[in-house]
């Protein structure tokens, strides 16, 4: 159970940045020394976000006990550098499926199960099993969503029992720039605070979302309507990198008006941020290679591990525009990038685009990292390209395939008998000697790495095309195992790493996993 709260609201639209300000306000309470936890309330019926669309929803984050998880918990964790859990997400789907299955059950004793006090109650007993000084709750969408609506009400009633002093609301809103009359807009803002009021609930601040920065104003304008002292109305314009943002806070001292508000004891005095993110960026132009291009979130952790060790984001390049090229027509696209990273990734799509790039980076000597389905292409690529298998292929793609070098192994098959469907969340991995993944590692020995898959490599049947560890001519080395290949190089290419795993949910703001450094290093010394 937390000791104090702070509930982060939306209003007018979404993708104003709800998730990025709640993790920044969570790293500068870290950095006075309070004990801070997250949890997003995510208002839609899926109990998880394993089954969504990246092109629709952005990436599935997968946290360290395997849950699945919106992207939001990413922010969380890159933040605050701690590691996230399935307590740290609750869904709409989760309270609901919960509920139903307790009425089954008769465990409501013949009562009339409602939306209050049952449903509410459920949410309360989600959010009291989180044991912190203080618990950051952002609610997903915006204020007049009839779906996040009874997670208000659970959250206005916890303020009522718990004690409205040890609660700070705080609604992020936008306020647009109208061109045409030079002006801000403050009226849609106006209506957001209004629908939160009329809910129960009275901001205690308000962080002002614009395009650039508002004029006083606008902003007293604001505060009036709201109800909110014009200190607690603060203005947040857009920035170039989002990790900027603890820093704008820290120096609008959005800190000292929290600690006010909710009556925190500070152990520690903070004169400088010890926030260590990249500030100069090397223009390394890397390509990734991608199936899902219907938003920018879809990829969002590989570009913010690629973006955190100091390097711009990578170019996303349309893999079934690749299937239609010549090899000289590709050779043409990606000689101008130093680099090329193939992401994971579900279903045939896309995917002979992905092996062509494959080809030409292995022939070209241009650093390659493959990342889950990506190290399984790369397999797929060498087995057809230089092990002469020509129809090599994954049975995810292609169940008849006289050369299955991907396949759903036997330990697999037997999950799915159990209604498990992939391996999921950290796994101990053995990293082999005498290797470049034993070297990134700092030469240790093992790790734990977060797996999302459920093929896997058949080394069983094509152990010919392997060496453990070892650079031999024409051979994949396998750098790291467990009953599975987790990892393959050439020890001869500038950097040709393939990996089952997905490196980019460890990656934390000041501490990129060292994979993608090995990545950007060797693009360097290659060029």
């Amino acid at each position: 159970m937390a000791e104090k709260y702070i509930i982060v609201t939306g209003g007018v639209l979404s993708g104003i940045g709800k998730g990025v300000v709640s993790a920044s306000i969570g790293r500068l309470l870290k950095e006075l020394g309070l004990k801070v936890n997250s949890l997003k309330i995510d208002p839609y019926l899926n109990v998880d976000a394993g089954t969504m669309n990246p092109n629709q929803h952005g990436e599935v984050f997968v946290t360290e006990d395997g849950y699945e998880a919106d992207l939001d918990l990413g922010h969380y964790e890159r933040f605050l550098g701690i590691e996230m859990k399935s307590f740290n997400n609750m869904t709409a789907g989760q309270v609901y499926k919960y509920v139903i299955e307790k009425e089954r059950e008769g465990k409501y004793l013949g009562a009339t199960v409602q939306m209050v006090p049952h449903v509410t109650e459920r949410i309360k007993e989600r959010i009291e099993e989180i044991d912190t000084e203080i618990l950051l709750i952002e609610i997903g969408g915006t204020v007049g969503d009839i779906e996040g609506e009874i997670f208000l009400e659970a959250v206005r009633e916890l303020s009522f029992e718990k004690g409205r002093e040890n609660f700070m609301f705080i609604h992020v809103t936008f306020v647009p720039y109208l061109h045409v009359t030079n002006e801000f807009k403050t009226k849609p803002t106006q209506q957001s605070i209004q629908l939160l009021r009329r809910i129960g609930i009275q901001p205690d601040m308000l962080l002002v979302r614009t395009e650039k920065e508002i004029d006083l104003s606008s902003l007293e304008k604001v505060a009036l309507f709201g109800g909110v002292p014009l200190e607690y109305v603060v203005n947040l314009p857009d920035l170039a990198n989002v990790y900027e943002v603890p820093q704008m806070l820290y120096e609008k001292n959005i800190h000292s008006l929290i600690t006010s508000k909710l009556n925190l004891e500070i152990s520690k005095e903070v004169e400088e941020l010890s926030w260590k993110c990249p500030k100069t960026f090397k223009n390394l132009k890397i390509a990734m290679i991608c199936k899902y291009l219907g938003t920018d979130d879809a990829y969002k952790s590989i570009m913010e591990s690629v973006f955190l060790t100091g390097t711009k984001r990578p170019d996303l390049i349309n893999s079934e525009e690749l299937e239609e090229m010549s090899e000289e027509e590709i050779k043409i696209l990606l000689s101008k990038y130093e680099g090329i990273i193939i992401p994971g990734g579900f279903g045939a799509r896309g995917i002979e685009g992905k092996i062509k790039a494959i080809k030409y980076a292995r022939e070209n000597n241009v650093p390659l990292l493959g990342i889950c389905l990506g190290m399984q292409l790369m397999v797929i690529e060498y087995a057809r390209n230089v092990f002469g298998y020509k129809e090599a292929n994954s049975t995810e793609f292609d169940e008849n395939t006289p050369y299955p070098v991907i396949d759903l192994m036997e330990e697999q098959k037997k999950m799915l008998n159990l209604g498990g469907t992939m391996r999921l969340g950290a796994q101990k991995i053995e990293i082999l000697p005498n290797t470049k993944l034993h070297k990134i590692y700092g030469e240790k020995n093992s790790a734990f790495e977060r797996h999302r898959h459920r093929y896997e490599v058949n080394y069983k049947e094509f152990e010919n095309m392997f060496e453990k560890g070892k650079n031999v001519p024409n051979k994949l080395s396998i750098s790291a195992m467990t009953d599975f290949v987790e990892a393959i190089e050439l020890n001869s290419h500038a950097f040709y790493i393939g990996i089952q795993y997905h490196p980019e949910f460890k990656t934390k703001v000041g501490d990129p996993h060292p994979i993608f450094k090995a990545f950007i290093e060797a693009i360097e010394q290659n060029k």
